[in-house]
């Protein structure tokens, strides 16, 4: 994709939320970079401050950690439109638990700490839709806490597969397992249930 399409996907993204005049198109184009990772990449690692937030144009990408036994536990599925990061680590300029992996090839538009507060200094919209993408981000959290604790396992699939239909089909099932909160094993027994009815 070209990077005028590219910043295109971000900009009707934004629209749907405020109002961009062209110095703000201007400004998108200027500060976001667009950039292109091949399947696997790590692309924000763990004990570092995440350097970008990104904006995922085509693709998926994932938010990992390792727990003490040394297994990888997916936090976070990114369904593209949308932003991805660790997004307290972000903020505050910390280091993040957490690595970030395309897990296909991605197209994204990534921007700096930065970068960011300039832009949302000089673009009220910007500003607007950024604490928007941040206040969505948290009620995400707030969300997928509470369904942990009170949906079961085939709830959550099941709620998983009909908000996000296409990540069965780009997604391994480890990761979807991870993300829901249960092993490889019990995804399978739970698709194989669903399949049957």
């Amino acid at each position: 994709m070209f990077p005028d399409e590219m910043y295109q996907h971000l900009l009707d993204n934004a629209a749907t939320h405020v109002k961009l005049t062209a110095a703000d198109t201007a400004m998108c184009k200027k500060y976001f970079e667009p950039v292109q990772f091949a399947k696997n990449t790590i692309i924000e690692e763990e004990n570092e401050v995440p350097k970008y937030i990104y904006y995922v144009v085509s693709g998926f990408v994932r938010l990992f950690h390792y727990n003490e036994e040394g297994d990888q536990l997916t936090t976070h599925l990114n369904c593209p439109p949308g932003f991805i990061t660790s997004y307290t680590h972000f903020n505050k300029g910390t280091r993040s638990a957490e690595n970030a992996e395309c897990i296909t090839d991605c197209e994204l538009l990534r921007i700096t700490k930065a970068d960011l507060d300039i832009i949302c200094a000089q673009s009220l919209a910007f500003k607007d839709y950024s604490i928007l993408v941040f206040q969505m981000a948290l009620a995400y959290n707030e969300t997928r806490a509470r369904e942990l604790a009170s949906l079961t396992a085939e709830q959550r699939y099941q709620k998983l597969i009909t908000n996000y239909p296409a990540i069965i089909h780009h997604v391994p099932l480890r990761y979807i397992a991870s993300f829901l909160g249960m092993k490889p094993e019990s995804l399978s027994r739970i698709r194989k249930k669903i399949s049957n009815n």
